[in-house]
């Protein structure tokens, strides 16, 4: 997640880290007043202090982007850490049926979009592609309000990793045979990758896991650390790998999760997680957006824009209540698959920005400039849109509305990638 700098503010280092640390401050006071989500009002403060608003962010925004990959790394370890792997196994056919579905319907809609405005077939591939993924990015609301073991929140979190997997798969061979034509081996490479990633977070690390924090992670600094080490070590294992280090997070975070779950230490890497990285996570993605490109992209494509964000909110809506019919989960569940699967952040971010990159030998880019201010839309929208639509089917459950009040421990944002992409 790169920020491209602008002309703005020259203020010290440590006065932009004084605004930046007193927005985390009491930003989450004005949106619970507000009853805005918390992730909503991240993003939005992130477009007002950077580099394309205020310009509080520093010409050369490393640091930043660090402290965002790592909140956005840790957001998608603490997923896996959350999941309850009884019920998740218990719920792995309803998993892989709601994964394949709201991958299928939305991946059907971008293709569809992109034939319609003149795409040539890997684009539109590609732009389904985009669509079909999607971030938790509401997975805090869920959190707070005790629903974390509910079926209909397992099964959209199991969705989640098989939708993103495939999502950048696709990526994978779409980049492919835009630069040098379709193959078959680089394909069958690609799935190798994926099996090998799984293997070893699964099967490796799964049975490594108990036996380092037995030897390291006896004290609480040791664990703390341990747990710092193995994010980032399987989520850059991911990277070399060519996948998205996103995957490698959550895989570890299943991997240990029934040796960390209940140590002082996670709940002390939370506290700093939720603090701190993963709020700067939203920040960061705020500093992305350029209000006036934002605002032109509606006007001069506004056919395309409304294509593409309406396909996606009434694809992945479908999805949820097609699979949730079916299992018979009650209206307010359907509603809060559908609203969880919606947001399109860290990885559709990632894949978009890939794509554009990717150009062929005859100078083509695979996703136009065009394409890649509209799915920067598609991010805004539905990012604010499924945190406000899972607060509200939060509150609509017994409980819920007293589960939804108060100071959010997750994240700080009071809505979450995540949390996935």
């Amino acid at each position: 997640m790169d920020i491209i700098p602008a002309a703005g503010l020259d203020l010290p280092p440590l006065t932009r880290f004084v605004v930046i640390t007193f927005v985390l401050l009491f930003l989450p006071r004005v949106t619970e007043r507000l009853r805005i989500p918390g992730v909503v009002a991240f993003i939005i403060a992130g477009v007002l202090v950077g580099p394309h608003g205020l310009g509080v962010m520093p010409r050369h925004a490393e640091a930043a982007n660090f402290i965002a990959e790592l909140g956005k790394l840790l957001l998608m370890f603490f997923v896996g850490l959350e999941i309850d792997l009884q019920q998740f196994k218990a719920a792995r056919r309803r998993s892989l049926a709601f994964g394949l579905t709201t991958f299928a319907l939305p991946m059907a809609a971008g293709m569809a979009v992109g034939f319609a405005f003149g795409y040539g077939a890997i684009s539109a591939i590609l732009i389904g592609s985009l669509m079909a993924s999607h971030t938790l990015v509401a997975y805090p609301i869920i959190q707070k309000a005790g629903l974390v073991s509910r079926p209909s929140v397992t099964i959209t979190v199991g969705a989640t990793i098989l939708t993103d997997m495939l999502s950048l798969l696709v990526l994978a061979v779409c980049l492919t045979t835009h630069q040098t034509g379709f193959d078959i081996a680089a394909l069958a490479l690609q799935l190798g990758e994926l099996a090998a990633l799984i293997a070893i977070a699964v099967v490796g690390l799964g049975y490594a896991g108990k036996w380092l924090f037995d030897r390291f992670g006896n004290t609480e600094n040791g664990a703390f650390t341990l747990m710092l080490l193995i994010v980032a070590a399987m989520s850059s294992i991911a990277e070399l790998m060519k996948l998205e280090g996103i995957l490698g997070a959550f895989l570890a975070g299943l991997a240990v999760n029934a040796v960390v779950r209940k140590s002082p230490a996670k709940e002390k890497l939370e506290f700093l997680g939720d603090a701190f990285f993963i709020p700067a996570f939203f920040l960061v993605t705020g500093f992305l957006i350029d209000l006036k490109v934002f605002v032109a992209t509606i006007l001069d494509n506004a056919p395309l824009v409304l294509a593409v964000v309406l396909g996606l909110l009434a694809s992945k809506w479908l999805a949820a209540q097609i699979v949730g019919w079916r299992w018979g989960f009650s209206t307010i569940d359907r509603g809060l698959m559908g609203s969880l699967t919606m947001p399109q952040v860290a990885a559709t971010l990632a894949a978009a920005l890939v794509g554009y990159q990717a150009v062929n030998e005859a100078g083509v880019r695979l996703i136009d400039e065009r394409m890649l201010n509209t799915i920067l839309v598609l991010v805004v929208v539905s990012s604010v849109l499924g945190p406000i639509l899972t607060e509200r089917f939060v509150r609509m459950l017994p409980g819920g509305k007293d589960a939804a009040a108060g100071p959010p421990p997750r994240a700080v944002p009071a809505s979450a990638d995540g949390r996935p992409s």
